[in-house]
């Protein structure tokens, strides 16, 4: 069990007042990023606070007004989701990591070099996301800052956001087989040929093309024929 010395503290403010709450660090963590499901363990102390560091406890009136509850744990899940939790350096450090690599996966899967339509390099990315210093929130969804992120790589990263559509003709050996990767993309269009063979129509982020193609060519041991559909 954790100490109050060894704990962190997450905040949360509404109409005007303060609460926080005492949180072992290890185990908010791991609830904040995803692999702890239950709220067990996370509270050091089941109380609610005004000043945790001097022991200001919070009256129940005011929790009860804020929350809308006393029951500690529908607490905690509100704070955990609406408030902000304080890290340790080392977390911190690792959440900023975390997030930076979400954030650069989501550009490369679903962005293009706006010159020349090909999908970005992982590496060209993170050189230039080194260039322009952007260090990512850790509180933040990553998907949310990848507008600003975009923003900042523009001057010199032609980023274009775009969608395409891929014909993929599949030979008989491998239609079924590869059938249901396909419909995981979302088929848009489909033709079972007299032969067995399959063709089908579907839309993918144009970054994620190269991923794609490899993946299928992988499921039918490159027998198969794509195109790009211009739209």
């Amino acid at each position: 069990m954790v100490t109050l010395d060894k704990a962190i503290i997450a905040t949360y403010d509404r109409d005007g007042q303060h609460f926080e709450l005492f949180l072992d660090p290890d185990n908010a963590y791991l609830y904040l990023e995803g692999s702890k499901k239950d709220l067990k363990n996370i509270l050091v102390a089941d109380e609610v606070f005004e000043d945790a560091k001097n022991g200001e406890r919070h009256k129940a009136e005011a929790v009860k007004k804020a929350f809308g509850t006393t029951d500690i744990y529908e607490i905690l899940k509100i704070v955990l989701e609406k408030g902000e939790v304080q890290l340790t350096t080392e977390q911190r450090r690792r959440k900023v990591e975390e997030t930076r690599k979400r954030i650069l996966g989501i550009i490369c899967s679903e962005a293009i070099d706006a010159r020349t339509k090909a999908p970005i390099p992982i590496q060209r990315l993170e050189n230039a996301l080194e260039q322009v210093r952007f260090i990512p929130d850790p509180h933040k969804d990553a998907r949310e800052q990848v507008p600003a992120v975009v923003k900042l790589l523009l001057p010199i990263l032609p980023i274009k956001f775009e969608k395409v559509d891929i014909a993929v003709k599949v030979p008989a050996a491998h239609a079924h087989r590869a059938y249901g990767t396909l419909k995981s993309y979302g088929i848009k269009k489909e033709q079972w040929l007299g032969d067995g063979s399959l063709i089908v129509v579907f839309e993918i982020p144009a970054g994620m093309q190269g991923e794609v193609f490899d993946k299928l060519n992988k499921l039918t041991a490159g027998q198969i024929e794509t195109k790009v559909i211009e739209r």
